[in-house]
């Protein structure tokens, strides 16, 4: 059987997406207010949730249910002089979707009874055609309300439906009379787990996320206990470090206090999840940006990017602007638990820009890496060989990992895997979280740090060349005699005169 859709969500302009998330998202207890039928086939269909709901265990008081909290169906007054066939509300596992619809003869499938099935005797024309399911003769679920002469209303019975097998459910509201296709449908359905009210498809993220903010914290302290410890030493480079490791902590603890606000009340705070969302799109835009101004050798060959400056602001923020529009899309007001159907239009930029960010990033790292190996500068060489290969494994395990995302969505078209769904995520947040621990060591606050940072003696002869760049990894100086020497001036000061100098 066909998937059963509703109308899909439109992508709004980037500019209108926040106006657009705060006048549709109060109500994440999936609120219908006035959604249209959508012609599909022979029926009249409206979309009225998706989520993975896990049964309760027979020890414990929580309970599953979907709860219709005065869901009612509106017509026109000028469409009211005639009574109507039933609208119905049908909820199924995703297991047993073909027990919704049927063919006669093999051809089109169809939700609503024909000629050719009635006189087969299987249904009745115009009724929505149901089998019962073989696990549970009692699912799918079917109930529904008709149009009374005169009537512009029909309100569905509030009615309680326990969940008693764990499963990915659907709920559609359908109707097979084409006399009232212009219906409105107003009302609520309340979805709940026996831990809360977040889909069974989000709920570990909480957790994870509450793991991740822990984690962030540990990180943290290191890093800031280093930074403390050294404060007169601290890079440009640094700072920057240090910016991404708090974006990083704000950003594991609001989607937390997102999902866990989410899971108390059943209403998604659309703020929590803007910010939520505006930490993670900054701090992934500010994390590029450093791995490439590093590569280009800022804050340690030259003292500026020169004419490269705008050049790297600009595509810092189209990034921002495309990624931000994706995940908002994507997370603001996201109730039903399916996977992510953004537009291409909006997934395109930001691959693009993904794709262009790591090409521009290894080539300088390889121009710089050759300019260093030139100049026998072999501390420093062999930190940025350790994050070259860092950034290599990590671009290696992200080509791998969208290749497995790919094969997961296309191999689950109706969500039956939706338990094992939530790892797609984590990945690329543990991928990212994994990364920055090894910019944090590889870039440590020390006492030897200015040592390495920018100075005109090392600089003169690298800023010739757009892509060079050295370390600020922390060595004792005594051991770098090669490089004492490749930093000695031309008009042979001693090694002691560059050394006060350099700390100056």
């Amino acid at each position: 059987m066909p998937r059963l859709r509703g109308s899909p969500l439109t992508a709004l302009l980037p500019l209108l997406l926040l106006a657009w998330a705060v006048a549709v998202c109060e109500c994440s207890i999936h609120g219908y207010r006035g959604e249209r039928f959508v012609s599909r086939g022979n029926a009249f269909i409206v979309h009225g949730g998706s989520e993975g709901i896990v049964a309760p265990n027979s020890d414990k008081k929580e309970s599953s249910f979907i709860w219709f909290d005065r869901v009612a169906f509106l017509r026109p007054k000028g469409n009211a002089n005639f009574s109507s066939g039933s609208i119905q509300a049908v909820v199924f596992d995703v297991e047993d979707r073909e027990t919704i619809g049927g063919s006669a003869y093999g051809g089109q499938r169809e939700v609503c009874c024909t000629a050719d099935l009635a006189k087969l005797g299987v249904c009745t024309q115009g009724q929505i055609i149901r089998r019962p399911s073989s696990k549970d003769p009692d699912w799918p679920r079917v109930f529904g309300v008709s149009f009374h002469k005169n009537k512009v209303a029909a309100r569905l019975s509030t009615t309680k439906i326990p969940i008693t097998r764990t499963g990915m459910y659907n709920l559609y509201f359908i109707h097979c009379d084409p006399n009232i296709r212009d219906l409105a449908l107003v009302g609520k359905t309340v979805w709940k787990n026996p831990g809360g009210y977040l889909p069974g498809r989000m709920a570990p993220l909480m957790n994870f996320y509450g793991f991740m903010s822990l984690a962030f914290v540990v990180l943290a302290v290191f890093w800031f206990s280093q930074y403390a410890r050294f404060w007169n030493e601290i890079l440009q480079l640094q700072n920057c470090i240090s910016l991404v490791v708090i974006l990083g902590m704000f950003e594991m603890v609001i989607w937390y206090f997102d999902y866990a606000a989410f899971n108390l009340t059943g209403v998604r705070p659309t703020w929590i999840t803007v910010w939520a969302v505006t930490f993670g799109t900054v701090k992934r835009t500010v994390a590029r940006l450093i791995i490439l101004i590093v590569a280009m050798g800022y804050g340690v060959v030259r003292p500026t990017l020169g004419g490269l400056t705008s050049k790297v602001v600009m595509v810092g923020l189209t990034f921002l602007l495309a990624s931000e529009a994706l995940e908002l899309v994507e997370n603001v007001g996201t109730v039903n638990d399916v996977s992510g159907k953004a537009r291409l239009f909006l997934v395109l930029p930001v691959a693009f820009l993904d794709a262009f960010f790591i090409l521009w990033i290894f080539t300088s790292l390889n121009s710089t890496l050759n300019k260093l190996q030139v100049k026998r500068m072999t501390v420093k060489l062999d930190i940025y060989r350790k994050f070259t290969n860092a950034l290599a494994v990590a671009v290696i395990l992200s080509v791998f990992w969208i290749c497995y995302e790919l094969y997961f969505k296309a191999n689950d078209v109706y969500n039956e895997r939706w338990q094992n769904a939530w790892i797609i995520p984590a990945f690329w947040q543990v991928l990212s979280f994994s990364l920055l621990c090894i910019i944090c060591v590889l870039w440590a606050p020390s006492q030897n740090s200015m040592r390495y940072a920018y100075s005109e003696e090392a600089g003169e002869e690298f800023d010739k060349d757009e892509t060079s760049l050295t370390q600020i990894k922390p060595k004792p100086f005594s051991t770098d005699d090669d490089e004492a020497r490749a930093l000695k001036g031309s008009d042979g000061e001693s090694e002691n005169e560059v050394e006060e100098d350099k700390t100056e």
